[in-house]
């Protein structure tokens, strides 16, 4: 059986990590996997977002460090990974079906959004095995508030989903028994917009993060106007005056 699954129904893709019995860590298989599934979704016009998460009770727990030891390598590497998720002109909602560890929250972070049970716990742990959580702290240094990352990412310490929410990691932490619910209503709105709208507002978030205010003005002025004059946003006002939904809703 393959060790990254993918499905779609109603234009949402949902992409498992299915090695759960080594945790759904990070190893060749996986890493492999998971690249060939990203890229299957880019190319398809249908797919409005996705959904990433894991099979059994952990969501990730980062690095295979028994593949480590033992020297074996292949497939796309981590930071390959994080750049694939971020980079996908669809929204990426991250669903915790359990705890998160290490690489594993790089993955959690890389994803436009993330929803985690209450009962999650996550942890940066490298520091408690001799390592540096370098990689990782490229796309995390965007999502957590830089008093909380300095704490977690220097102690190794576990947190709590509602920490995790409090400090930016994750978009909403919920009962577990609303989990199904809270993502689904993401995934309705996600049904209801315009895919190339969607995709260039991801781009533009990218683009603007860090930008100059004189140079991230003039480039949000031009995205605008180029959007506006589009057919999608002439579509988009129609259906806005009559009363019904754009031709692109599902």
């Amino acid at each position: 059986m393959s060790e990254v699954l993918l499905e779609v129904e109603r234009g949402i893709a949902t992409i498992t990590l299915n090695a759960p019995e080594r945790r759904n860590a990070l190893s060749v298989a996986v890493r492999t996997g998971l690249g060939e599934r990203l890229a299957e979704v880019a190319a398809d016009d249908g797919i409005r977002a996705v959904v990433l998460t894991g099979a059994g009770t952990v969501f990730c727990a980062g690095a295979d460090l028994k593949e480590i030891q033992a020297g074996v390598t292949g497939g796309p590497s981590i930071p390959e990974l994080l750049a694939a998720i971020m980079d996908l002109p669809k929204p990426v909602i991250a669903r915790l079906n359990g705890p998160a560890r290490a690489g594993g929250l790089g993955i959690v972070a890389a994803c436009d959004l993330a929803v985690a049970p209450d009962d999650v716990t996550f942890a940066f742990t490298e520091v408690r095995i001799g390592v540096v959580p370098a990689m990782i702290a490229v796309v995390l240094r965007d999502r957590m508030s830089p008093r909380a990352l300095s704490r977690y990412f220097l102690t190794g310490e576990t947190f709590s989903a509602a920490e995790a929410a409090e400090h930016g990691l994750v978009t909403a932490a919920c009962p577990r028994e609303r989990l199904d619910e809270t993502v689904g209503g993401l995934l309705e709105a996600f049904r209801a917009t315009e895919p190339k709208a969607v995709a260039r507002t991801k781009s533009l978030l990218a683009e603007l993060r860090g930008m100059p205010r004189d140079e991230a003005f003039p480039l949000a002025e031009r995205v605008s106007a180029e959007f506006f004059a589009s057919e999608e946003a002439a579509e988009g006002r129609r259906a806005f005056f009559e009363k019904r939904p754009p031709r692109w809703a599902l």
